[in-house]
C-alpha cells in the first residue's frame, strides 16, 4: 500500500493527509500496519532532501531518469535504513527487493538491492560488521 500511495504522491503532487484518507476510505487496510504506513507516508515526505541525498550518490543515472515504481522502493528502503534502525538491514533490503519484483519493472529489484546495500554499507556500518562477525 505505500508504494502506491508514495507513487501517488510522487506523479500527482497531491497533500499527503489527502493521499491518507482516500487510501483509508478507499482501501481495505485491515491487514496493514496502519501506525507504519502512516509513519512512512508522512515523514518520507518531510525528509525527501536526505532521502535522495544518501541514495543518489550510488545511482548510475540521473534520479528523473528512474521509473516511479523504483523511486518510491529507494526511498522506504532509505528511510528505514537511515530511521527505523529497530527493522534489521537485510530485512529492508529484502522487503525493497520483494517490492520492486512484485510493482516495479523487470530487474528493477536488482537495481534496488545494489544502491540500498551501499545506501546500507554507508548507514548501518556497525550492524553489517556485526553480522558478519557472527555477534
Amino acid at each position: 500500500m505505500l508504494v502506491q500511495a508514495l507513487y501517488q504522491w510522487q506523479l500527482s503532487g497531491t497533500d499527503i493527509g489527502r493521499i491518507e484518507a482516500e487510501f483509508f476510505t478507499d482501501q481495505n487496510m485491515n491487514e496493514v500496519d496502519t501506525q507504519y504506513f502512516r509513519e512512512l507516508l508522512h515523514a518520507i515526505p518531510g525528509n525527501i532532501g536526505e532521502l535522495d541525498g544518501s541514495f543518489s550518490k550510488h545511482l548510475d543515472r540521473k534520479q528523473e531518469d528512474l521509473d516511479p515504481v523504483s523511486l518510491a522502493v529507494l526511498r522506504i528502503g532509505t528511510y528505514e535504513l537511515m530511521f527505523r534502525l529497530d527493522v534489521p538491514y537485510r530485512v529492508v533490503i529484502n522487503e525493497a527487493v520483494n517490492l520492486a519484483k512484485a510493482f516495479g519493472p523487470t530487474e528493477a529489484h536488482k537495481y534496488i538491492n545494489s544502491i540500498l546495500d551501499r545506501v546500507a554499507a554507508a548507514s548501518r556500518q556497525l550492524e553489517i560488521t556485526a553480522a558478519r562477525s557472527g555477534a
